[in-house]
């Protein structure tokens, strides 16, 4: 905290224990950087990684030495910090990137096979990639805004110009602070013997840290508006997010294009379940008018069922006529319901 001049709160968001979302803040001493498995502070001539035993931030440092090697004897524009944050970008967008393509690998499959057999296995399978679906989302969603944000903002983007800022802190004057605090107090030299006054003296102080505070923000306002005014800098940091803006947002784009097939698939099961649903109730009116006329004609055998003395009993072929007639009655009962349930478009023509 000292050496980066960071506060704690800067320091929790590289705490490997806790889960916070991706962000990147401009400091005045340093750059933190939280990405996925990649938290680091970057100053202007050094990186400190935390979590070091990590696969991501090993490949981090040591692509980042074998870059620093090969660019030794290269005229490079960019400063340090800007070749460290540039790689901790590209390694965050190269991860998450593999982990859409590894999950678009999985998922179209089981989608395809799920809009041709709908089983529980697959709807389980489905459900599963969706939440794993949801949570990359997120993470993909949380650098773009971050990217973006830096992009949006001028004075974020010239904050992060470290090596500059040094090379500006360095340069200054700070002799000119005893001249400009004695110009600017204008205390006078008073024998040993004679006495302090208390008023002159915190006169004299307020005025000292007044001309402090003065060349302190003339060298800070300096800094940053040397910065601002660079455009060719201020270009050339927006250029380097710009191009993993747009990496990130094509990620992003394949994430909401995975959704959007997801949901299709979604419609089209409720789709296939509500032909089904229907195919069912047409079966239960057919079943239903079925035994409605079944029952008229066990209503008619159980009447002639029935122990009593009828003049119809006497004549032996009157039972095969009482049959034919109720069974007629009965089809055409049947019959009248299918050309109503027709007539109501309940079943197709």
């Amino acid at each position: 905290m000292r050496y980066c001049s960071l506060p704690a709160r800067d320091l929790r968001l590289l705490d490997p224990l806790f889960i916070y979302p991706s962000t990147i803040l401009g400091r005045e001493k340093a750059i933190v950087v939280n990405l996925e498995q990649i938290r680091c502070i970057i100053t202007a001539e050094e990186v400190i990684l935390m979590n070091s035993l990590d696969g991501c931030v090993v490949q981090y440092k040591s692509e980042l030495c074998k870059r620093l090697q090969n660019n030794k004897d290269q005229a490079d524009d960019l400063p340090f910090e800007f070749r460290a944050l540039e790689l901790a970008l590209e390694l965050t967008c190269m991860s998450l990137d593999a982990q859409v393509k590894e999950l678009e690998m999985e998922i179209y499959p089981v989608l395809d096979e799920l809009a041709s057999s709908i089983s529980t296995l697959n709807l389980e399978r489905v459900r599963r990639f969706k939440g794993h679906l949801l949570a990359l989302t997120q993470r993909v969603q949380k650098v773009r805004d971050e990217i973006e944000h830096l992009m949006d903002d001028d004075g974020d983007m010239a904050e992060m110009y470290l090596t500059e800022k040094k090379q500006r802190m360095e340069a200054y004057p700070w002799n000119d602070l005893h001249s400009l605090s004695n110009m600017s107090g204008g205390t006078r030299v008073l024998p040993a013997s004679a006495p302090a006054s208390p008023v002159e003296s915190i006169n004299g102080s307020q005025r000292l840290q007044r001309a402090f505070s003065t060349i302190m923000n003339s060298s800070k306002h300096g800094s940053f508006t040397g910065s601002s005014n660079n455009g060719e800098n201020i270009e050339q940091l927006e250029m380097l997010l710009e191009a993993y803006f747009v990496f990130i947002d094509n990620t992003l784009n394949k994430l909401l294009s995975l959704k959007e097939y997801i949901d299709d698939t979604e419609d089209l099961i409720n789709i296939k379940l509500g032909n089904v649903q229907n195919q069912l109730i047409q079966f239960e009116l057919l079943l239903t008018a079925a035994t409605f006329v079944a029952t008229i004609f066990a209503a008619v055998t159980g009447v002639f069922g029935m122990n009593f003395t009828a003049t119809i009993f006497d004549y032996p072929s009157a039972f095969n006529w009482v049959l034919v007639i109720t069974g007629v009655i009965c089809g055409f009962l049947y019959f009248s319901f299918l050309l109503y349930f027709r007539h109501k478009k309940v079943f197709p023509s």
